[in-house]
């Protein structure tokens, strides 16, 4: 039996700002300044979405001299799919009730 468990807010984070130009490839490090997020947290995730056919990933094919090739994510059409259903769908009634319970105090 396969789990489906709700994404985390980073790898939320992480996909919504993919999917604004869904075509257009991103490294990692200009991802990271955008939605706050530190490699160690960042990379795991990229990884992650990768290995599931979220995303595809490539090395930068012509880097400017002096620098060494880049490491580009972008989401694929499962990728664009999968967001669409996950931000479609209703939060957890357990989620909704802790942040009514945090919103009592």
């Amino acid at each position: 039996m396969t789990r489906s468990r709700r994404p985390s807010a980073q790898t939320l984070l992480v996909v919504r700002a993919l999917a604004v130009q869904p075509d257009t490839w991103r490294y990692g490090y200009e991802l990271g300044l955008e939605i706050g997020l530190r490699a160690g947290s960042l990379y795991p995730i990229l990884i992650r979405l990768c290995d599931r056919g979220l995303l595809e990933a490539a090395w930068e094919s012509d880097p400017p001299p002096n620098r060494p090739p880049r490491h580009l994510y972008r989401l694929t059409g499962d990728g664009v799919r999968w967001i669409a259903a996950v931000t479609a769908a209703p939060a957890p009634r357990a989620a909704t009730e802790l942040r009514t319970l945090r919103e009592a105090w």
